[in-house]
């Protein structure tokens, strides 16, 4: 169904540009914030939800050509990230029936809904398909939602479902066995890249999530591993996490900025081109 335009005033000073309206599917309707013109790049939010930093990327995505569109999942619209806010969602968010924290083989149900979205924006904005950029708790989101064919251009910022609390859990990419299937089928048949972002020594997004999507995908994975080590070049620290947003160094020649170019090269190669 079309979003509605919302009013300015409604809106926290961190979405300040951004319009708001809802979306319904599956009996479910939710506040949508969209900026920009062009195709759709669906932005799902990590933990705690839509803060300034993923409004930030939002607005690089918008600037780049497209309509960045971002579903309200969990979460205050607008909040500054802090511990308190974070482990308070996360709380919630690990509770809730939508989303699949811990079971392995399992695709959290709200990627449901986020497919409709996408096929909605689709079908309103035109272009060859849409992009999708998960982070953290729903990095993983890009993947199942590259089971519909509107996906083009899924993006894993450092997915980190199911929580890495095993030896299992810690290769599991949390999907079920039959979407992950769908998802290598359309890769080969329709020469479509994952693109996967992650610090090196972060432990919610260990390494071996990676392992195993390059295992199934092979070179239409395609892995960005930001050394975050005791000592690395850049400083980044070694509790670095969200590379789009909190841990960005946003500078000239930085391993992050190149990251961030990265996504949005994908966007433009995928869905630029003529329909």
């Amino acid at each position: 169904m079309p979003l509605p335009s919302g009013l300015p005033a409604e809106l926290p000073p961190a979405l300040a540009g951004f319009t708001k309206g809802r979306y319904s599917a599956f009996g479910t309707e939710r506040d949508v914030y969209r900026t920009g013109d062009g195709p759709a790049v669906i932005v799902v939010a990590e933990i705690p939800g839509i803060t300034p930093q993923v409004a930030s990327f939002a607005r690089k995505v918008a600037a780049a050509g497209f309509t960045a569109v971002l579903p309200h999942l969990f979460g205050v619209p607008g909040d500054e990230p802090t511990p308190a806010r974070a482990l308070s969602v996360m709380a919630r968010a690990c509770v809730s029936k939508e989303f699949v924290a811990l079971a392995r083989g399992r695709t959290s149900p709200v990627t449901g809904w986020l497919r409709a979205l996408a096929r909605d924006e689709h079908g309103r904005l035109g272009g060859p398909g849409v992009g999708v950029v998960g982070m953290c708790f729903t990095g993983g989101f890009a993947l199942a939602m590259m089971v519909d064919p509107v996906v083009l251009a899924p993006v894993l910022s450092q997915p980190s479902l199911p929580f890495p609390i095993s030896a299992a859990n810690k290769r599991d990419l949390g999907v079920s066995a039959g979407d992950l299937e769908r998802a290598k089928r359309r890769a080969v048949e329709e020469d479509l890249c994952l693109l996967g972002l992650r610090f090196s020594e972060d432990k919610m997004s260990p390494p071996e999530r990676f392992r195993r999507l390059k295992e199934e995908f092979g070179d239409r994975f395609v892995a960005v591993e930001i050394d975050s080590s005791p000592g690395n070049p850049e400083g980044y620290a070694k509790m670095a996490h969200s590379v789009l947003t909190n841990d960005l160094k946003d500078e000239e020649g930085s391993a992050t900025r190149a990251a961030l170019e990265q996504v949005l090269d994908l966007f433009r190669s995928k869905l630029l081109r003529p329909a």
